[in-house]
């Protein structure tokens, strides 16, 4: 009989159908947990089954990718990872090694949402002072939008501002818990203060949505994760109804989409006051299930959980995920041992 001391930090379960999908769709996922400071792999190893592999950075959250280049941002920093395979190399197995190559050091903005727009420009939701923002040579960061409701920029954390999604590789929606002006007002909005607003006008596209999350805009419609009421629906862009599709038992943080199915991070509360006063506390209860943390695959068009990853441990809370097309078996390098500092890769030779 194993005690307490022999149980494993973390234990990652995954449906029957679950390695399969990846397999079909060709496609592996990253997602990153700032509450365990680490980021996950799950891809498919020779035998066909789970491949699960992570590193540690301090608070991770934000995380952008397209399978060869990685954007993730970290406590005071937002790094840059390039995969150094060609295709068909190995490393040790894996099929993706993604190597932090550039690191901007910005000090503790709270980056939430990252994106990278169709000109090649960072931009990330700098929640802590309430704007979107790209990086400088010189400074934390450059300030290049804020929602009309914010009068100046301070480091006050003022409405939660925390997604942004895309829309024809320009940055067209983003998402905040409460239209508050005062340090910390969003959280007496969280039941029902939520919305989203359109980039660059400010216009409100929706709003009496509950800590709303992760906007993303897929198959020519807004989806986000309504995370206080536990459902993932879509925006009307004309008349600025929440659609709900399903409802997952967990709080939502982390959207990301393979064809017609969509990749949902879920967390469960970090204490017994976190899902208080919210909708989804109600509906736990009301359904007789405790809240779950790990991914949910859901199908766009039946709104059905057709797969699911279950994360049991010392991990409770996601924050994103993102896809890596073409991927079988991703890793990557972190900081924590001296891989970093042995593996050396040549690049195109130029001339002088």
């Amino acid at each position: 009989m194993s005690t307490a001391a022999d149980a494993p930090w973390l234990e990652v379960t995954a449906s029957r159908d679950f390695v399969p999908w990846l397999a079909r769709h060709n496609v592996s996922l990253a997602f990153s947990t700032y509450q365990a400071g680490k980021l996950f792999f799950l891809g498919r190893n020779a035998a066909g089954t789970l491949s699960v592999f992570e590193r540690t950075f301090n608070r991770c959250m934000g995380l952008f990718g397209d399978g060869q280049t990685l954007w993730m941002s970290s406590l005071f920093q937002l790094w840059r990872f390039e995969n150094v395979l060609r295709p068909g190399e190995l490393h040790e197995g894996y099929d993706r090694l993604f190597v932090p190559r550039v690191g901007y050091t910005t000090g503790d903005l709270d980056i939430h949402d990252v994106v990278c727009d169709a000109n090649g420009r960072i931009v990330f939701v700098n929640t802590r002072l309430n704007c979107l923002a790209t990086m400088d040579a010189t400074h934390s960061f450059s300030p290049l939008w804020k929602p009309p409701h914010i009068s100046r920029l301070a480091a006050e954390d003022r409405c939660h501002l925390n997604g942004l999604a895309l829309r024809d590789g320009r940055p067209a929606y983003v998402t905040l818990v409460g239209m508050t002006d005062i340090a910390d007002g969003w959280r007496d909005r969280r039941r029902d203060g939520g919305c989203v607003l359109e980039v660059p006008s400010g216009r409100v596209v929706a709003s009496g949505l509950s800590m709303p999350h992760s906007p993303r805009f897929h198959n020519g419609r807004l989806w986000v994760l309504n995370s206080g009421t536990g459902e993932f629906g879509s925006i009307d862009l004309e008349t600025g109804a929440f659609r709900p599709l399903a409802f997952l038992p967990g709080y939502m943080r982390g959207l990301c989409f393979v064809g017609n199915y969509a990749i949902i991070g879920l967390s469960r509360p970090r204490h017994e006051k976190t899902f208080s006063g919210l909708a989804l506390d109600d509906r736990l209860k009301a359904e007789g299930v405790e809240p779950r943390c790990g991914l949910a695959v859901i199908d766009l068009k039946t709104g059905d959980q057709v797969n699911w990853v279950q994360i049991e441990g010392l991990v409770n809370e996601l924050y994103d995920v993102v896809s890596l097309p073409g991927a079988t078996r991703p890793m990557a390098l972190g900081f924590a041992n001296d891989d970093v500092s042995r593996l050396l890769t040549i690049g195109t030779p130029g001339e002088l």
